[in-house]
């Protein structure tokens, strides 16, 4: 069966980094491009890195660019999340997604405190 499973969240003071992670299996992401989104309680889901196949394109909204990198390893069938300078407002349940195949992981909570 095909999943997502993420980790790597956890508690950090504004300023702090977190490096998230998104171990995939019953398929390969070779194929596709994957996506970080979060949620936030009350918020609607958002987009916060989208990354190529082969890494090629990387794509982040301006509250987290220049703050986060998104990046992975096809070999292992991971994809990261490498968060720095982290505010309180990045707190938020964190997913990753393979749109193709429509697959989300169950989130990982990331909270900042001021």
């Amino acid at each position: 069966q095909a999943q997502l499973v993420e980790s790597g969240g956890g508690l950090v003071q504004a300023g702090g980094s977190l490096n998230l992670s998104c171990v995939a299996s019953g398929f390969s992401i070779n194929d596709y491009w994957m996506n970080w989104y979060r949620q936030a309680p009350g918020k609607e889901r958002e987009l916060v890195a989208r990354i190529s196949p082969f890494s090629h394109s990387l794509n982040y909204p301006p509250s987290v660019r220049g703050r986060f990198i998104v990046s992975r390893e096809n070999a292992k069938d991971t994809v990261y999340l490498q968060m720095h300078n982290l505010k309180p407002e990045d707190t938020a349940v964190y997913y990753c997604n393979c749109p193709r195949a429509n697959l989300w992981g169950q989130g990982t909570q990331v909270t900042v405190s001021s």
